[in-house]
């Protein structure tokens, strides 16, 4: 049986932002000892009970603080960013800890209609239609090359 962890990097109360990241760290080594197969992290936006609304740079600590744990997205929401963007955050990733990356993604709007304007790539239209199929190919594109 292979074992994995999604981590949302909680923030308990009375503790900050660090404290969630030191203890994600920690996590993340144990699992790596304990022979975990996979380590990812949560995307959240806007919240402050949860400490990880970039989880590509806490993969990047997560993958130097590892050294044979999968680490990745669990998951990046697509919808917010420019295919593009994520395929190169991502290679630099896979190119930093080759074969220990994966790379999750997700299209929920995320948080509340305010989060989700202030995430939003295009504010000079009402999106209207649902591009993530293209944003999906996109991406799968310029992974491949």
């Amino acid at each position: 049986m292979k074992l994995s962890i999604i981590d949302q990097c909680p923030v308990p109360a009375g503790f900050t932002t660090a404290d969630a990241f030191r203890n994600t760290i920690e996590l993340a080594r144990l699992a790596d000892r304990l022979g975990y197969e996979r380590y990812w992290i949560a995307e959240h936006h806007a919240t402050g009970a949860f400490a990880s609304p970039a989880p590509e740079v806490l993969i990047a600590r997560v993958g130097a603080e590892t050294s044979h744990i999968r680490v990745g997205s669990g998951g990046v929401m697509l919808p917010h960013y420019s295919p593009m963007k994520v395929a190169e955050s991502f290679r630099v990733l896979h190119a930093l800890y080759p074969g220990r990356i994966d790379l999750g993604i997700g299209r929920a709007p995320g948080g509340s209609p305010l989060d989700s304007f202030a995430l939003r790539r295009d504010r000079n239209s009402q999106q209207t239609e649902d591009d993530f199929p293209k944003q999906l190919l996109e991406l799968i594109a310029f992974l491949h090359g």
